[in-house]
C-alpha cells in the first residue's frame, strides 16, 4: 500500500475497502461535517480550487493506487461516450406508423422522452471512470471477493486469481466482455475460520466430551442413520464489522459465489438518472463534472511510440 494512513479523519477521502474507518469517512463526506465541503453552490473558493478538490476527491476512491501520469495517460477517453439510443425517423401519422410495422419503436421513443423529463438525462460524467471498473483488481473488489481493492491487487499478483483459467498475475489487466475470473477460495478471507473461533472451541473441547462420546454410541447403534452435517463440515463465512453498506453487485458483472467465479458481462454504462459505476458522489452532481474539467484541460493530448508499447494490457472481444 502506497500510503498508510490513507484512512486519515483528516482528509476524510473515502476509498475502495470495507474498513470501518472508511465506511466513517464516507459518512462524513456525504452528510457529516465535511459534506459542506463539496458543496460549490456558494463557495469561496476560486474554479480552479474547485476542480482541484474535485479531482482529488475522485482520484482518493478511484484508483488512487494508479499513477497520476498513467491514470491520464491510459484511464481517460477522450470524450465522454454518448449512451443515448439512437433516433429513429418516425412520422407524426399513427396509422402509418401502425401500417410500417413502428409502433413498438414509437412506444420507446415516448417512453425514453418520459424518462429523460422525469429523471433527467443520463449522468454521462461518470461515465469518465469506466476504464477504471475494467481493471481486474477492481472488478474482483466488485464483485466483493476481497475486503478492499488492495487485497484483491495483492490476490493477483500472488497467483490467487485465474483470468478464463489461466494463472494471471499482473493487476493492471482491463477486462474485456465475455471474461471470466476465478478467486482461489482458500485466499478469501471471510470464507477463512478467524482465530478468536479456533480459541472458543479448543477451550469448550473438555465441557464438550460426554455429548461426544453419547452421539458415538448412538451412531455406533444406529450405522445406517444419515447424520445432519455438524458447523465444522460447513464453509464458513464469516463478514467482517460494518461491511454490509458495500456488499452489492454492479450489473455489468455476474458472480457466483459457489465457485468463488465471476463474469465480467459488459462495459459499464448509464441511463436517465443512474449510473452503472459505483461512487460516493453524485454520478451527475458537481465533484464529477469539475473532475472532468481538470482533466480534460490537464491531460496529456499525444503518444509516443514508446508509450504506447508501455501501455497496460488492455484485452478486446475475442482476443487481446
Amino acid at each position: 500500500m502506497r500510503d498508510a494512513n490513507i484512512f486519515a479523519f483528516r482528509k476524510a477521502m473515502p476509498r475502495m475497502s470495507w474498513s470501518p474507518r472508511n465506511l466513517y469517512n464516507l459518512w462524513r463526506r456525504s452528510c457529516g461535517a465535511e459534506a459542506e465541503a463539496i458543496n460549490f453552490t456558494r463557495s469561496p473558493k476560486t474554479l480552479f480550487q474547485q476542480r482541484w478538490m474535485s479531482k482529488a476527491l475522485v482520484r482518493a476512491y478511484h484508483g488512487d493506487f494508479i499513477n497520476e501520469k498513467i491514470f491520464k495517460r491510459w484511464y481517460l477517453p477522450d470524450t465522454l461516450p454518448d449512451v443515448r439510443p439512437r433516433q429513429h425517423a418516425l412520422s407524426s401519422n399513427g396509422d402509418l406508423d401502425a401500417f410500417a410495422g413502428r409502433t413498438e419503436q414509437l412506444e420507446r421513443a415516448k417512453k425514453r422522452a418520459y424518462d429523460e423529463q422525469k429523471k433527467g438525462l443520463a449522468p454521462v460524467g461518470s461515465l469518465m471512470l469506466a476504464e477504471v471498473e475494467r481493471r481486474i483488481d477492481v472488478f474482483i473488489f466488485r464483485c466483493c471477493f476481497a475486503h478492499s481493492v488492495y487485497e484483491a491487487r495483492r490476490l493477483v499478483i500472488h497467483g490467487s486469481i485465474l483470468l478464463n483459467g489461466k494463472k494471471h498475475t499482473d493487476a493492471n489487466t482491463r477486462l474485456a466482455p465475455g471474461d471470466m475470473i476465478s478467486v482461489d477460495p482458500a485466499a478469501i478471507r471471510f470464507l477463512q475460520n478467524p482465530e478468536s473461533s479456533k480459541a472458543e472451541s479448543e477451550g469448550e473441547q473438555p465441557s464438550d466430551s460426554e455429548p461426544k462420546t453419547e452421539s458415538s454410541d448412538l451412531s455406533q447403534s444406529m450405522p445406517s442413520a444419515k447424520l445432519a452435517p455438524t458447523k465444522s463440515s460447513l464453509t464458513p463465512f464469516n463478514l467482517p464489522p460494518y461491511a454490509s453498506p458495500f456488499i452489492f453487485i454492479p450489473a455489468y458483472a455476474e458472480v457466483s459465489f459457489p465457485t468463488c467465479s465471476a463474469i465480467y458481462v459488459r462495459h459499464p454504462t448509464a441511463r436517465p438518472g443512474y449510473s452503472e459505476i459505483p461512487t460516493p458522489y453524485d454520478a451527475d452532481g458537481e465533484v464529477i463534472r469539475l473532475a472532468w474539467e481538470w482533466y480534460s484541460k490537464m491531460r496529456p493530448r499525444t503518444r509516443s511510440k514508446s508509450q504506447m508499447a508501455r501501455e497496460p494490457e488492455n484485452r478486446r472481444v475475442g482476443g487481446h
